[in-house]
């Protein structure tokens, strides 16, 4: 388990450096730093002054080589926007985002797991059929338009959550629904598959020749084999909450990580931009490592490689 777990952890490592060199080159070749930071009207003085100030004359190596040293320090830089350090403001902003998240999250393994079984007990039934749709409604329909709707009809029309800001409990209600969708099809249809092999299983044939009732059944023998696969999404979905919150954090303005990465990406804001980026693409692959161990650890078979 050790050496699986290292494996992981040095697989991991090298997809961060990679994202961090990406990064870096994609946000500074893409556009003149410090003209971004002097704003549209400024004279060419004044950008080769900033230029100067913020050491953004220096090879473009020598800059990603101070920037990743800092990085391994703890220090981001400092935004050019709020004029503060970066990850103060990730401090700030994460408590939001980190409550959205796990918020979005259970409601997305609640739903999508009471689907997928009621859905495998008869499949093509009218249940799984119900299930299905609405996974596949769930998938298509954009968080903003969910998000919209949302607030017309729970807001406006019929006020009873409030549409912005994250001071109470009531903030995240609709916000978490609407993040939370869009996990339901992948958790709802691996749940369906997974629950239909292992019902066809012989063991759980040999389960109800000896007696046993459907509840034991379902809950102690059949969903905890058919979670296994489950397991994996649910830890990389809980990445994609984190890091795919700009456009539901934006709809209902919580002041959260989303929401800053989108102001930072308005306001030209290199240096949070580059935290966030690379923040994200951290926690999506402990996310994604943390599935594989759980995996591992639940089927030791995974071990052998």
């Amino acid at each position: 388990m050790f050496i699986f777990i290292l494996k992981r952890l040095l697989m991991g490592a090298c997809v961060a450096i990679t994202v961090s060199i990406a990064a870096f080159l994609l946000l500074n070749l893409s556009a003149d730093p410090a003209a971004m930071i002097a704003g549209e009207d400024a004279d060419r003085q004044t950008i080769e002054e900033l230029r100067a100030q913020y050491q953004l004359d220096r090879p473009l190596y020598i800059r990603y080589g101070v920037w990743i040293g800092g990085v391994v320090q703890g220090d981001f830089g400092n935004s050019y926007y709020w004029k503060k350090p970066v990850l103060d403001l990730f401090i700030e902003r994460a408590p939001v985002t980190l409550t959205l998240g796990f918020s979005a999250l259970f409601i997305a393994i609640v739903v999508g797991l009471i689907l997928g079984v009621l859905a495998a007990l008869k499949p093509n039934g009218w249940l799984d059929r119900f299930a299905l749709s609405f996974g596949t409604a769930a998938q298509a329909v954009p968080n903003f338009w969910l998000g919209l709707m949302f607030i017309i009809f729970f807001g406006v029309m019929f006020p009873i959550f409030p549409v912005s800001g994250d001071t109470t409990w009531k903030h995240f209600v609709m916000p978490s629904i609407v993040l939370g969708m869009s996990s339901v099809p992948q958790i709802l249809r691996l749940t369906r598959a997974g629950m239909i092999d292992v019902l066809a299983s012989d063991y759980i044939r040999t389960a109800r020749a000896k007696g046993f009732r459907s509840p034991d059944i379902l809950l102690k023998h059949a969903l905890r084999n058919a979670l296994l696969p489950v397991v994996s999404v649910i830890a990389i979905q809980f990445g994609y909450k984190f890091a795919g919150s700009v456009i539901t954090e934006s709809v209902f303005a919580l002041n959260g990580i989303g929401r800053l990465a989108y102001q930072s990406i308005l306001g030209a804001d290199i240096p949070t931009v580059q935290m966030l980026v690379f923040l994200f693409a951290i926690i999506f692959i402990l996310m994604t490592i943390l599935g594989e161990i759980l995996n591992a650890w639940l089927d030791p078979r995974i071990r052998v490689e």
